[in-house]
């Protein structure tokens, strides 16, 4: 049987932990795996100037999809290996795997190195992102696992904020390269402080190892066991029990009572990562084509990732009260009244103001969307539901940056790009507006917010993508 690298078994004499430990670590490494995806977008002018490397808008957009493809097959593989390795090992590895491809994808000597370099840096962003999920809900208190969800998950845009501060304070003066070393801190910074405080997962301890042990770390950080770990009568009492038999989510989500949804959240996920990853990718290049000189390019793509910080956690705060739904298609509605506007000609502060906003409705929205399926569902087919919407979205996330590609290529104009987002904002609020109410669904107040961090913490615990 496989061991995790954690210490072999937790006295209950050791002292008390915090969850908020677990939530640190968890939320700096999506900080790091929001850099490294953010990063490219920013250095995307510099590449199209590039004097040696053949790279034109299409092959940009090409080489920015080439991170996400990676990011979807770690996932995945993620997925297959968790449940073997434990959580805390596959966390580890991945931060040591994408800081070692970003140190290499700084020393690349050509554009075609670069382009699979970005391919094996995702593979590894893509196994943090559920490990840090499952992680993170299950070590917060279970009434607070929404709010903490959206906490560790701000770590994208901050991670965001800071690749653009960076390059405007180091382009054109510096090689861009130098932006992608810093993607390698992690392997002397958070990796060292991870490998020895982060704690294995009390699930998988419960499964794999000692349900002892697993009640004893509950215990240490001031979980509830029960809340994170379900047990059989059969397996309380001391007794074996057979295995319940297998139930086909799957063939449920597809079924006459569910598929409409299925098929709906999928598209709401299509959506909202085509927003993420277009205008993290093609924002910058897009004002640079609008007249504004690269320091302003980058700027609003800074404000971008601030608006999403503010925004997706506000949003969720909104959401607990009045309804996902609502806050989800006025977030869409938001996005796509105000990257319409940016096209126009307006004074720079209105459009700083805007694309705020738009970070409100890309990336905000994104991380609500998520929220939504998985509180729609039975919590058993929750896992599942997410698993297959988010896989269907990662088709979206690829695309964003070759729609921003192809379009930068021609000679239509850079309004065009606005319109082509706003269009895609406009689909997924029709889309997330035509999901019928769960019976009985409890979409506001205290006890729904409850409920939903509930569904949420359960789904994002288990969903492989």
């Amino acid at each position: 049987m496989t061991q995790s690298p954690a210490a072999p078994s937790v006295p209950k004499s050791l002292p008390k932990r915090s969850g908020r430990l677990v939530l640190l670590l968890c939320f700096l490494t999506i900080v790091f795996d929001g850099y490294d995806l953010v990063v490219y977008g920013a250095t995307v002018p510099t590449l199209l100037g590039h004097p040696t490397w053949d790279i034109d808008p299409a092959r940009a957009g090409l080489i920015g999809s080439l991170a996400l493809v990676g990011m979807l097959i770690g996932t995945l593989t993620v997925g297959a290996l968790t449940d073997i390795l434990g959580r805390r090992r596959i966390m580890l590895f991945c931060i040591a795997w994408f800081s070692v491809c970003m140190l290499a994808t700084a020393a690349a000597p050509n554009e075609t190195v670069f382009a699979v370099l970005r391919f094996l840096t995702g593979l590894g962003l893509g196994g943090v992102v559920p490990t840090c999920i499952a992680l993170t809900v299950e070590y917060a208190p279970k009434s607070r696992r929404q709010i903490a969800n959206a906490l560790m998950f701000s770590g994208y845009s901050v991670g965001g904020v800071c690749a653009a501060v960076l390059a405007i304070s180091t382009l054109p003066a510096l090689d861009f390269q130098w932006l992608y070393a810093v993607g390698a801190l992690p392997l002397v910074t958070l990796l060292p402080i991870a490998y020895r405080y982060l704690p294995e997962s009390i699930a998988f301890l419960a499964a794999r190892r000692s349900p002892a042990e697993a009640r004893a770390t509950a215990d240490q950080f001031g979980l509830v066991y029960e809340d994170i770990v379900t047990e059989r009568p059969a397996e309380a009492s001391g007794t074996a029990a057979a295995p319940p038999a297998r139930r086909s989510s799957l063939r449920d989500l597809f079924s006459s009572r569910w598929r409409r949804s299925t098929f709906l959240f999928a598209a709401a996920n299509f959506c909202g990562l085509l927003l993420v990853y277009g205008l993290n990718t093609w924002l910058p290049q897009i004002m640079r084509g609008a007249g504004f000189e690269l320091g302003s390019a980058l700027a609003f793509l800074l404000v971008l990732n601030l608006g999403a910080i503010v925004g997706s956690i506000g949003a969720s705060w909104v959401a607990d009260r009045i309804g996902i739904k609502k806050v989800v298609t006025a977030s869409f509605i938001l996005a796509c009244i105000s990257i319409f506007l940016i096209s126009l000609n307006l004074p720079v502060a209105l459009l700083f103001v805007l694309v705020a906003f738009a970070g409100l409705g890309s990336v905000g929205t994104q991380i609500l969307v998520g929220g939504f399926c998985a509180t729609h569902y039975p919590q058993r087919l929750s896992p599942t539901a997410l698993g297959w919407s988010l896989g269907v979205g990662r088709i979206g996330a690829m695309m964003g940056p070759i729609i921003g590609g192809i379009i930068a290529s021609t000679a239509l104009g850079y309004q065009i790009n606005f319109y082509a987002f706003a269009a895609v904002a406009v689909l997924g609020a029709v889309v997330v507006s035509s999901v019928a109410s769960r019976s009985g669904e409890q979409g506001s107040g205290e006890q729904g917010g409850a409920q939903q961090a509930h569904d949420l913490a359960a789904a994002a615990a288990a969903a492989r993508a």
